[in-house]
């Protein structure tokens, strides 16, 4: 029978798929153990060697070191704890070599300069608690010390990037990218800005009852002009911007004149900033979000109808009123 047989070295490696080299290389370290030897002195071995060298050859293809694998097959350690604790290895590295290709391709994507590099390589090996503090000191920086910044804390939940355990290329390409537009100064005094309209907006109307915010009112006004094409210059644009600026009138408690007009132009100009767009795109990347709706066209055709407007219940443009 098999298991009473014993097999020359050079028949093992033949069962087992190695090269003799292998074999030997393996029975030297006293993985697998001949048997026996022939009265030549060769090593002999049983079936058993076979079932024992296949593992080997596996937990070796897996990326096991010798050592640990000596210590399974004698059962001196348990292979399912083996495993799992080499799993886990693996899944750090796995992790590493992600934040090394993901930093690879943005600089060969962007030519980044050496410095560039070495910022991405950093802002990619951050901790989640490192991660935290930064978008922390941005938001910070955006909405910290306002009257109104209760009223802002869903906003700055909704602009929080949230990086996976394991995530992928492209999350961590776009968070490298979030985290180094978060870290400039310019950037971040666009977005006080437009938090600081909001908030005054926020204080001077009426807080007791519910009012729609005016960008709402505006991409539902504006949404038809933009599928028909209509021309914001022309005067058909006039009706749907009389209607929006009347809306923040109502909104402010102001009169709908020349100085509230030209107050909602700097609004919407401040708020079609494209590194704000570019910002949410990359926060829904990192976060697995839909992809936001872009709202450049409706603040760009909102800006040139007002600044272009032909009439205003007979007096003139816009932005020539008194």
């Amino acid at each position: 029978m098999d298991g009473d047989t014993l097999y020359p070295i050079g028949e093992l490696a033949r069962r087992t798929g190695l090269t003799v080299k292998t074999v030997r290389f393996y029975s030297d370290r006293g993985i697998v153990a001949p048997t026996d030897r022939s009265p030549a002195g060769y090593r002999l071995y049983t079936i058993d060697a076979v079932a024992r060298l296949d593992l080997v050859r596996t937990l070796r293809e897996l990326g096991l070191d010798l050592p640990t694998i000596r210590k399974v097959v004698d059962r001196e350690l348990s292979l399912p704890e083996v495993a799992a604790a080499h799993a886990e290895a693996l899944a750090v590295q796995i992790r590493v070599l992600r934040l090394r290709r993901a930093v690879l391709t943005a600089v060969a994507e962007r030519g980044s300069t050496p410095e560039e590099t070495e910022l991405m390589h950093r802002l990619a090996q951050l901790s989640e608690d490192e991660r935290r503090r930064l978008i922390d000191d941005f938001l910070d920086a955006v909405f910290g010390g306002l009257d109104a910044a209760p009223a802002f804390a869903g906003a700055m939940r909704s602009m929080t990037p949230e990086l996976p355990d394991n995530p992928e290329a492209e999350q961590v390409q776009a968070w490298v990218e979030l985290a180094e537009m978060s870290l400039d100064p310019d950037f971040r005094a666009a977005m006080r800005r437009m938090i600081e309209d909001q908030a005054a907006e926020q204080a001077q109307s009426d807080t007791t009852v519910p009012r729609r915010d005016v960008v709402a009112t505006i991409r539902d006004q504006v949404g038809p002009a933009l599928t028909t094409g209509l021309d914001p210059a022309s005067p058909q644009a006039d009706p749907i911007v009389a209607t929006f600026t009347a809306h923040y009138a109502h909104l402010l408690g102001s009169p709908d004149n020349a100085k509230l007009r030209r107050r909602l132009t700097t609004r919407l100009e401040n708020a079609n900033d494209p590194r704000r767009e570019r910002y949410l795109q990359l926060l829904a990347v990192v976060n697995d979000w839909p992809t936001p709706e872009s709202l450049t066209p409706t603040f760009t055709w909102s800006t040139q109808a007002s600044a272009s407007g032909h009439s205003n219940n007979g007096t003139k443009a816009f932005c020539c009123d008194p």
